[in-house]
């Protein structure tokens, strides 16, 4: 068949011959004239809100006519012909009394919308695709308590509990006419803020999500109040318009003026609507979207009546998040093809047009507005069967993987997309937004339900621990990110948005990490449904499965991962009574064949291949386990730029980890042809010998700091995950470090010791204060009973010289400098003196993380250790690998 036959570039053609003009070109582009990103509108916005008083622009309910007109229900082809611009109409028939040309060009735009090719007018749309893998229901699968997975989730569901109903739907109320009790959030979610109730939405899905994982009743009673209120906003509006923001934006969108992409936040709320419906059982819910779709469908039907059907998709050059996603899943329950029509008119066929012919130019669009639309192209094959938009879907993510992806699986710069193969000169603090990589893991979720090809697992599984488990900052619920910075000496806490804040912040970010970490446990298990039952588990995330289907628990559990002992060890337990099924499990592409092995309660299972499924079909009985072990090596990928002065740009992966550097800047890595030879592990023995020296002064606690190549004392920070807490950790260890095992305090009194900061490994700090890779003499100190005489201090007196000791000024601010001072030529008035040379030996305010390496550098040593465990720490993930 010709590609042009073909429904996205078909829409591109028929639209262009009704319009007598060249197909139209994207916008919503950088830098095309009125667009810009999110973080651009809402620095706008927050600025206007701030000149002006909020409550003077609250807006008012404004019926613009759009509410109890006739709605589009394309039943058969007449209903579509309905909506043919009046202009083509105005001319009259064609030759011998048939219809003009442009209404055969209208009705064959049509039947390739609804993917009907050239079949008879009442003819069924097109089958759906499939069969495919089914994911797991949330209901059926608990992460296992004390996991890094678990305690992601149950930070979340901490921030959930904690947000305000009467605060979330203020605006809301306010729109429909309804009084609001207490007052609203801010940030965008603010009352000014065109972007308002975006929020809503996402939290209605991440409420859904959460509540199946973990049926928390107080979370369920919360979100059924949210879903109570917004349906009696949407009763007292009466005419199935729900939103936090009035109609009239809408009216802006349609005529092509300045509106913040109200499309987007629509989108949010219905499906919000149909996971309360598809997760939470809400029948509620779902005749809140349905009425939302009907009011829609009659907006979309009056652009193109009264102006072109070009009209409508050039208002969709605004971001308009997945409309077309969620309405290809309202169809497939509704069976309704008002639906499925109105989800084609929500495709963007000026950047499906390309992806369809396979060309890279998604250079200068903008990411988040047009990967949702990709998803829905994905949805639209799942429901149609037009292989089309299969192909694009792979094309886009093969697209994305070789040319447009960091080494953490995410993408976009600035939320856009820059050119193919020259990711080192995007490199900054703004880098990946979160968003895309919510997104993009939905993109690779579909291809491997729709192929079972691992490269999709592959991806999920990288872009999920280091795109995903990095946004939040530790167990702090409510504190994320909406950039993941790439660039040398950066920092998650440092860039133009930082760390968010609980209830002023309510980014885009926001709104997908939350539902990030409400479904989990959505990707580990995947069902093929028949009459022989089978599982394919495809991420190693310690969980329980209750497989229904087959009468079968699934049971996983994994060994703690060390870099000491590269091996990632998984148990799969089954609890049965005589069933027979099939386990498909992951072999990853990044172990290797030699050292990978698989065992069925104690049987070797012999040679297993990396990037295959493992499969094991057999009649299980209680407690059978299958245990893997998966060797993880070390290893650098260059950044994606194909210019030969980038080739030594690379960043450092364990397995699927990205490893960052702790670095304020520098990236020179003294790299050699095998990567043990300059990358080593931090054994765990290590920690027993990290310690932090603190003094208190005028009711405060200072901490011994190292930075910026000077010791000084600073305040002790307030809270952990700082730079401040890395700078004030030291590695304290004899010349025979090998030897301590364990206390911060006696076993070290009256040893020369060697004082290592914690990010600079190799590097001790002399009898001048200066750092020094070269062990000498002069880089021990002994540690010897506090001069001031008190029973828990020490003091660290130099081994080139006694009686002289490392001091602080005793009664000072932070920032003071650390100096040498001897007893004998220092005359001590009042125990000033001793009181400066004397510090506690503290619990160090850092520890190695189970997954540290220490790689070799240029001038300096660098601490690697995994990108999602760092707050505030400022890192580098990209090194200059020097030979």
């Amino acid at each position: 068949m010709a590609l042009a036959a073909f429904g996205v570039v078909a829409v591109l053609l028929a639209t262009a011959v009704l319009r007598g003009a060249e197909a139209k070109v994207c916008t919503n582009t950088f830098p095309a004239s009125g667009s810009a990103s999110h973080t651009e509108r809402a620095a706008a916005q927050l600025r206007a809100a701030e000149s002006e008083d909020a409550a003077l622009r609250l807006p008012g309910l404004v019926d613009h006519g759009h509410g109890h007109e006739q709605h589009l229900i394309p039943t058969d082809e007449s209903a579509w012909m309905a909506l043919m611009p009046r202009r083509l109409l105005a001319g009259g028939a064609g030759g011998n009394g048939a219809p003009p040309r442009e209404a055969f060009d209208w009705l064959m735009l049509y039947r390739k919308l609804r993917g009907g090719g050239d079949g008879a007018i009442d003819g069924p749309a097109a089958a759906a695709a499939g069969p495919f893998l089914s994911e797991a229901s949330l209901h059926d699968v608990r992460l296992q308590p004390g996991t890094v997975y678990w305690q992601a989730q149950q930070t979340n569901l901490e921030y959930l509990l904690l947000l305000d109903a009467d605060r979330l739907v203020w605006s809301f109320r306010t729109q429909a006419g309804l009084p609001a009790t207490g007052t609203p959030y801010g940030g965008w979610e603010g009352p000014s803020v065109e972007l308002r109730g975006h929020f809503v939405g996402h939290y209605l899905t991440a409420a859904a999500k959460m509540w199946a994982s973990t049926h928390n009743d107080t979370l369920r009673t919360k979100m059924s109040s949210v879903i109570d209120t917004l349906y009696d906003c949407q009763k007292k509006m009466g005419m199935g318009y729900l939103s936090a923001f009035p109609t009239e934006f809408f009216d802006r969108a349609e005529a092509l003026t300045t509106v913040w992409a109200p499309y987007y936040t629509i989108h949010k709320i219905m499906q919000g609507l149909l996971d309360q419906y598809t997760v939470a059982g809400s029948s509620k819910a779902l005749e809140m979207v349905v009425g939302m779709a009907d009011y829609f469908s009659g907006r979309v039907k009056n652009v193109i009546q009264k102006y072109s059907i070009e009209r409508h998709w050039a208002s969709l050059n605004e971001e308009t998040g997945g409309m077309n996603d969620v309405l290809y899943q309202l169809y497939a329950i509704t069976n309704d093809l008002k639906h499925l029509t109105l989800a084609h008119l929500f495709d963007k066929p000026c950047f499906l047009g390309l992806l369809a012919v396979q060309a890279d130019s998604i250079s200068g669009f903008h990411s988040n507005t047009h990967i949702p639309v990709v998803i829905g192209a994905q949805m639209r094959y799942e429901v149609t069967g037009d292989v089309l938009y299969k192909q694009i879907a792979s094309s886009f993510m093969d697209m994305i993987n070789s040319s447009h992806s960091y080494a953490t699986g995410g993408t976009s710069a600035g939320e856009f997309w820059y050119d193919p193969k020259r990711l080192a000169a995007t490199l900054s603090t703004e880098n990946e937004e979160s968003c895309t990589t919510y997104n993009m893991l939905k993109v690779s979720r579909n291809l491997f339900r729709w192929t079972k090809e691992i490269s999709y697992a592959d991806y999920y599984e990288r872009a999920l621990i280091n795109g995903v488990l990095s946004i939040q900052r530790g167990t702090d619920p409510g504190v994320m990110i909406y950039m993941l910075p790439q660039a040398p000496g950066r920092s998650k806490a440092v860039g133009y948005h930082g760390w968010g804040t609980l209830y002023d912040s309510f980014w885009c970010c926001y709104g997908t990490g939350i539902e990030s970490f409400s479904k989990l446990g959505d990707s580990i298990y995947f069902e093929e449904k028949g009459h022989a039952p089978a599982l394919n588990i495809i991420q190693y995330i310690p969980s329980t499965f209750n497989w229904k289907t087959a009468g079968l628990t699934v049971t996983q559990q994994l060994e703690s991962l060390s870099s000491s002992d590269p091996y990632l060890r998984v148990s799969l337990s089954v609890s049965a009574k005589g069933q027979s099924a099939t386990l498909n499990v992951r072999i990853p592409t990044w172990t290797s064949a030699n050292g990978t092995k698989a065992t069925l309660t104690g049987k070797d299972l012999g040679l297993v291949t990396p990037g295959t499924l493992l499969s094991i079909s057999k009649q299980w009985n209680s407690d059978e386990h299958l245990s893997l072990q998966f060797p993880i090596s070390l290893r650098t990928e260059a950044i994606k730029d194909d210019r030969p002065q980038y080739a030594s740009l690379q960043a450092i992966l364990f397995g699927p980890f990205v490893l960052a550097g702790l670095s304020s800047g520098d990236w020179d890595a003294k790299a050699s042809s095998a990567v043990s030879d300059w990358i080593t592990a931090v054994p765990s023995s290590y920690n027993s010998q990290l310690m932090t020296f603190t003094q208190e002064s005028n009711g405060k606690t200072f901490v011994l700091s190292s930075s910026n190549g000077s010791l000084t004392m600073q305040e002790r920070p307030s809270i952990d995950g700082t730079d401040t807490a890395v700078h004030a950790t030291f590695r304290v260890h004899s010349q025979d470090s090998t030897s301590q095992q364990g206390t911060y305090n006696a076993a070290l009194k009256g040893t020369p010791v060697q004082i290592e900061p914690f990010d600079l490994p190799g590097t001790v700090i002399t009898n001048n204060l200066t750092f020094s890779a070269q062990k000498s003499s002069a880089s021990f100190f002994d540690i010897v009973p506090g001069l001031d005489g008190k029973p828990n201090s020490v003091s660290l007196e130099l081994g080139t010289k006694s009686g002289c000791f490392m001091v602080s000024g005793a009664d000072y601010s932070a920032g003071t400098k650390i100096q040498v001072s001897c007893k004998s030529s220092l005359q001590s008035i009042g125990g000033i003196f001793e009181q400066a040379a004397s510090f506690v030996q503290a619990t160090p305010l850092r520890q190695y993380h189970p997954i540290s390496f220490v790689a070799k550098g240029v001038r300096r040593n660098f601490l690697l250790e995994p990108l999602y465990s760092l707050r505030d720490e400022f890192y580098t993930v990209y090194f200059n690998l020097v030979a």
